[in-house]
Protein backbone atom coordinates (compact mmCIF):
# COMPACT_ATOMS: atom_id res chain seq x y z
CA UNK A 1 0.00 0.00 0.00
CA UNK A 2 3.05 2.29 -0.18
CA UNK A 3 1.87 5.41 -2.02
CA UNK A 4 4.75 7.54 -0.81
CA UNK A 5 2.86 8.32 2.39
CA UNK A 6 5.24 8.83 5.28
CA UNK A 7 2.89 7.88 8.12
CA UNK A 8 1.42 4.67 6.64
CA UNK A 9 3.21 1.31 6.95
CA UNK A 10 3.29 -1.47 4.34
CA UNK A 11 0.03 -2.89 5.77
CA UNK A 12 -1.81 0.43 5.50
CA UNK A 13 -1.63 1.16 9.22
CA UNK A 14 -0.93 4.57 10.66
CA UNK A 15 2.60 4.78 12.06
CA UNK A 16 4.99 7.36 13.41
CA UNK A 17 7.97 8.06 11.14
CA UNK A 18 11.26 6.65 12.43
CA UNK A 19 13.63 9.63 12.64
CA UNK A 20 16.32 7.68 14.52
CA UNK A 21 18.73 7.61 11.58
CA UNK A 22 18.31 11.30 10.74
CA UNK A 23 21.14 13.62 11.72
CA UNK A 24 20.49 16.13 14.46
CA UNK A 25 20.53 19.62 12.99
CA UNK A 26 19.56 23.04 14.30
CA UNK A 27 15.89 23.47 13.42
CA UNK A 28 13.87 26.69 13.59
CA UNK A 29 10.25 27.51 12.74
CA UNK A 30 8.15 30.67 13.05
CA UNK A 31 4.36 30.79 12.70
CA UNK A 32 2.20 33.91 12.56
CA UNK A 33 -1.49 34.35 13.31
CA UNK A 34 -3.71 37.39 13.81
CA UNK A 35 -6.46 38.04 16.34
CA UNK A 36 -8.99 40.74 15.43
CA UNK A 37 -10.93 42.54 18.15
CA UNK A 38 -13.38 45.43 18.16
CA UNK A 39 -12.32 48.91 19.34
CA UNK A 40 -13.88 48.54 22.79
CA UNK A 41 -12.14 45.23 23.51
CA UNK A 42 -8.83 46.55 22.18
CA UNK A 43 -9.10 49.57 24.48
CA UNK A 44 -9.81 47.34 27.49
CA UNK A 45 -6.92 45.05 26.57
CA UNK A 46 -4.55 48.01 26.14
CA UNK A 47 -5.60 49.40 29.54
CA UNK A 48 -5.26 45.94 31.15
CA UNK A 49 -8.89 46.31 32.21
CA UNK A 50 -10.41 43.03 31.02
CA UNK A 51 -12.16 40.89 33.67
CA UNK A 52 -9.67 37.99 33.46
CA UNK A 53 -6.54 40.15 33.84
CA UNK A 54 -3.34 40.55 31.84
CA UNK A 55 -4.24 39.02 28.49
CA UNK A 56 -0.92 39.09 26.65
CA UNK A 57 1.20 37.78 29.51
CA UNK A 58 -1.25 34.94 30.04
CA UNK A 59 -1.38 34.22 26.29
CA UNK A 60 2.43 34.12 26.09
CA UNK A 61 2.67 31.61 28.93
CA UNK A 62 -0.16 29.53 27.44
CA UNK A 63 1.55 29.46 24.03
CA UNK A 64 4.82 28.29 25.55
CA UNK A 65 3.05 25.62 27.59
CA UNK A 66 1.08 24.50 24.52
CA UNK A 67 4.23 24.08 22.44
CA UNK A 68 5.72 21.84 25.13
CA UNK A 69 2.67 19.57 24.86
CA UNK A 70 2.51 19.35 21.07
CA UNK A 71 3.59 15.71 20.99
CA UNK A 72 0.73 14.88 23.39
CA UNK A 73 -1.87 16.64 21.21
CA UNK A 74 -0.84 15.72 17.65
CA UNK A 75 -0.66 11.93 17.30
CA UNK A 76 2.29 11.63 14.89
CA UNK A 77 4.50 14.32 16.43
CA UNK A 78 7.69 13.29 18.15
CA UNK A 79 8.47 14.57 21.65
CA UNK A 80 11.14 17.24 21.22
CA UNK A 81 13.53 18.94 23.57
CA UNK A 82 12.90 22.58 22.74
CA UNK A 83 16.01 24.72 23.06
CA UNK A 84 14.02 27.95 22.58
CA UNK A 85 10.40 28.97 22.39
CA UNK A 86 9.01 32.49 22.29
CA UNK A 87 5.63 34.04 21.64
CA UNK A 88 5.69 37.69 20.57
CA UNK A 89 2.82 40.13 20.11
CA UNK A 90 2.42 43.19 17.95
CA UNK A 91 -0.63 45.22 18.96
CA UNK A 92 -2.07 47.43 16.25
CA UNK A 93 -4.68 49.77 17.70
CA UNK A 94 -5.36 51.31 14.28
CA UNK A 95 -7.00 48.12 13.02
CA UNK A 96 -7.68 46.48 16.41
CA UNK A 97 -5.48 43.48 15.71
CA UNK A 98 -2.87 41.52 17.59
CA UNK A 99 -0.30 39.74 15.46
CA UNK A 100 1.23 36.74 17.17
CA UNK A 101 4.56 35.26 16.14
CA UNK A 102 5.66 32.03 17.76
CA UNK A 103 9.22 30.82 17.26
CA UNK A 104 10.51 27.37 18.17
CA UNK A 105 14.05 25.98 17.98
CA UNK A 106 15.64 22.63 18.65
CA UNK A 107 18.58 20.51 17.64
CA UNK A 108 16.99 17.25 16.58
CA UNK A 109 16.29 14.84 13.76
CA UNK A 110 12.85 16.31 13.09
CA UNK A 111 11.41 19.80 12.69
CA UNK A 112 9.63 22.16 15.07
CA UNK A 113 6.91 23.55 12.82
CA UNK A 114 4.10 21.95 14.78
CA UNK A 115 5.43 23.31 18.08
CA UNK A 116 5.50 26.84 16.66
CA UNK A 117 2.01 26.39 15.18
CA UNK A 118 0.57 25.09 18.46
CA UNK A 119 2.20 27.97 20.37
CA UNK A 120 0.67 30.58 18.03
CA UNK A 121 -2.78 29.00 18.10
CA UNK A 122 -2.88 28.39 21.86
CA UNK A 123 -1.84 32.03 22.41
CA UNK A 124 -4.64 33.15 20.04
CA UNK A 125 -7.19 30.92 21.78
CA UNK A 126 -6.11 32.29 25.15
CA UNK A 127 -6.66 35.85 23.90
CA UNK A 128 -10.11 34.75 22.75
CA UNK A 129 -10.86 33.13 26.11
CA UNK A 130 -9.77 36.17 28.08
CA UNK A 131 -11.73 38.62 25.89
CA UNK A 132 -14.93 36.64 25.23
CA UNK A 133 -16.70 38.10 28.26
CA UNK A 134 -16.84 41.46 26.45
CA UNK A 135 -16.83 40.34 22.78
CA UNK A 136 -18.05 37.16 21.10
CA UNK A 137 -17.20 37.90 17.46
CA UNK A 138 -13.41 37.81 17.87
CA UNK A 139 -11.64 36.52 14.77
CA UNK A 140 -8.52 34.34 14.65
CA UNK A 141 -7.14 34.60 11.12
CA UNK A 142 -4.14 34.43 8.82
CA UNK A 143 -2.30 31.55 10.42
CA UNK A 144 0.72 30.49 8.38
CA UNK A 145 4.33 29.36 8.51
CA UNK A 146 6.70 32.32 8.10
CA UNK A 147 10.02 30.52 8.31
CA UNK A 148 11.42 27.02 8.56
CA UNK A 149 15.07 26.05 8.52
CA UNK A 150 17.22 23.04 9.25
CA UNK A 151 16.95 19.50 8.06
CA UNK A 152 16.88 17.85 4.68
CA UNK A 153 14.27 20.11 3.06
CA UNK A 154 16.29 23.29 3.67
CA UNK A 155 15.00 26.76 4.32
CA UNK A 156 11.48 28.01 3.63
CA UNK A 157 10.47 31.67 3.75
CA UNK A 158 6.84 32.71 3.38
CA UNK A 159 6.08 34.78 0.31
CA UNK A 160 2.46 35.87 -0.04
CA UNK A 161 1.12 34.73 -3.39
CA UNK A 162 -0.93 37.29 -5.27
Amino acid sequence: MDQGLTHIDSNGNVTMVDVGAKADTLRRAVFRTVVRLNARTMALLSENALPKGDVLTTAKIAGIQGAKKTWELIPMCHPLLLSYLDVRFSVNRADNSITIEAEARTTAGTGVEMEALVAAQVAAMTIYDMCKAVQRDIEITECHLLHKSGGRSGTYEYKRSV
